[in-house]
């Protein structure tokens, strides 16, 4: 504790007498300061014992003191020492009365205690608390290290809410909540997520502080890690401001914690290159290698049907504008808005989504294998292996629906943005020795949804569609250009009807009579005209490849 005016009175060396203010002694001293000023307010910070001998005020003077007094309480002084057997044998009645009046400690500093022993007095004991204060700190430390040794996360957290007397969270990346100490903490500490994500916005380090007017707790929130974005939060809550020794023992606990996350990330890689083996080992088709490598860190995945996910991106995200603007169809639920709430600001878009995934897995207690790869060109792409049904596909889902939802809710969309933004293709359900099969229909999956504008698309949803979008596509119909120049330019010449006709009988599955009516033609000429088209393309009718690729020439040229 600092030195009070209750500690400086009892201090046997000082001699010092109280004349008013018996029942403010308890406040803390922040200095003790000599000034002889009429007016010394402006050289105040408040918490000073103020000495004085009166030698340039008329101490006497009832109207004098109580304008000097109340000036001195106003500024925050918190005693005032007179020294008498100097200027005044005792101290006058009107400082006692205007002391008394305004609750002003006032104490009588005899003439043989110099001004210079109650400023040494001060002095030593600040710079005791300040040891005391330090050596707690060093002790905390001691403690917390050795928890977080022992115990982790939670034994640390466990420690620091005993340390300031409070309470301590741990958030994760997405703002959710991961540990709490003590227990009856998690429900306090899950309605600070909002105050998290915004924190996250920040760069790290950042902290703040946040009150609730339904708790009367005061809370700290301070960024974990040392990267351009926190990692995770720590939230300390306390019933008044943190203390010397408090201060020390959260500082600590946000080292360790920031080494906890950062050799989490080194961990983390490490993994990713186990995750890339065992990757590349599934589709080798050595699912037995496989298992052997994934252990018990991947195994699991291994055990149950997955489904792989393959992502790609280019060089800006959606997920950034999701956040700059703040479009949905409807408000989003809690763990729409976590998704959207993890989206890079830089835009990578990739990096969102996997931090998306691995969070939730990470709070589902489910393993999950992310593995970067580069896709050629300036598109980077990620694949993971995820249990099916698992919280890692949902959250990818979500993800997705709230991306969609943000699409829809933008009405100016420039030329060529949806090239750059995230696109997602999930294969069926699939197990180790069909992974490569799981893998191509991924990448299906990811060309469908590239083709339709779509964030994501599951295999399964392709059957339900129609391949008729597909040929959309530029080298489709630089292919059914080609194939039907000839007859183009044959009609343009004003010799017939060339296109109509072949695309009426291949309609009509070649039934002549039906054909020629929908053409109003006689049959004859619409067999005549087949022939032409035979012998211009050099190509024959009766072969069905020939007519599925015309047919779908027909449809290409005709959807421009």
């Amino acid at each position: 504790m600092p030195p009070t005016l209750a500690s400086l009175v009892h201090h046997s060396a000082l001699k010092l007498t109280v004349r008013a203010g018996e029942d403010r002694l308890d406040v803390p001293v922040r200095w003790a300061h000599v000034s002889e000023l009429a007016d010394p307010v402006p050289y105040m910070e408040g918490g000073e014992l103020l000495l004085i001998t009166a030698l340039k005020l008329d101490a006497e003077d009832p109207d004098v003191m109580a304008r000097y007094v109340k000036r001195l309480v106003g500024a925050g002084v918190v005693g005032l020492g007179f020294a008498v057997g100097v200027n005044y044998d005792e101290i006058p009645a009107a400082l006692v009365a205007a002391a008394e009046q305004e609750g002003l400690p006032l104490l009588e500093v005899p003439r043989r205690t110099p001004f210079l022993a109650i400023s040494k007095a001060v002095s030593a004991a600040i710079a005791a608390d300040q040891y005391r204060s330090v050596t707690a700190g060093f002790a905390a430390q001691r403690e917390l290290t050795r928890q977080a040794l022992t115990d982790g996360p939670e034994g640390l957290l466990s420690a620091l809410a005993g340390q300031v007397d409070g309470w301590a969270a741990l958030y994760d990346a997405s703002g959710a909540v991961v540990a709490t100490a003590p227990e009856w903490a998690g429900r306090r500490a899950a309605r600070l997520t909002a105050d998290v994500e915004r924190l996250r916005e920040r760069p790290a380090p950042a902290s703040s502080v946040v009150g609730d007017p339904d708790h009367e707790d005061r809370v700290e929130l301070h960024s974990l890690g040392t990267g351009r974005r926190a990692r995770a939060a720590l939230a300390v809550g306390t019933a008044a401001a943190l203390g010397t020794a408090e201060r020390y023992a959260v500082h600590s606990a946000i080292a360790l914690l920031t080494l906890t996350t950062e050799r989490s990330r080194s961990l983390h890689a490490a993994e990713q290159r186990v995750g890339a083996a065992v990757l590349r080992m599934l589709l080798a088709g050595e699912p037995d290698h496989a298992r052997a490598v994934a252990g018990d860190l991947y195994g699991e995945l291994l055990d149950a049907p997955f489904r792989m996910i393959v992502a790609e991106a280019g060089s800006s995200a959606s997920a950034a504008r999701v956040r700059a603007e703040g479009h949905t169809d409807a408000p989003p639920t809690r763990s729409t808005a976590a998704t959207l709430a993890a989206a890079d600001p830089a835009g990578d878009p990739l990096a969102a989504l996997t931090e998306v995934m691995e969070s939730a897995a990470a709070r589902a207690g489910e393993a999950v294998l992310v593995v970067p790869e580069n896709g050629g060109g300036a598109s980077e792409r990620l694949v993971v292996l995820a249990a099916d049904g698992g919280a890692a596909v949902s959250a990818c889902g979500e993800y997705a629906q709230a991306l969609e939802a943000a699409r829809a809710g933008t009405e100016e969309r420039a030329a060529g943005e949806d090239e750059d933004e995230l696109v997602v293709g999930l294969s069926a359900p699939a197990g180790p020795i069909a992974a490569a099969a799981a893998y191509k229909q991924a990448e299906q999956a990811l060309s469908v949804a590239r083709r339709r504008g779509r964030v994501c698309v599951e295999h399964e949803q392709m059957a339900a569609g129609s391949v008729l979008p597909l040929l959309a596509d530029d080298a489709v119909k630089a292919f059914a250009d080609g194939l039907l120049r000839p007859l183009y330019e044959h009609d343009a010449r004003g010799r017939g009807d060339l296109i109509a006709s072949l695309r009426a009988w291949l309609s009509r599955h070649g039934q002549w009579d039906t054909a020629a009516a929908d053409l109003g033609v006689h049959r004859h000429t619409l067999r005549y005209r087949m022939r032409r088209v035979e012998e211009i393309l050099g190509r024959s009718l009766d072969d069905a490849d020939v007519r599925m690729e015309l047919w779908l020439a027909l449809k290409a040229t005709s959807a421009e």
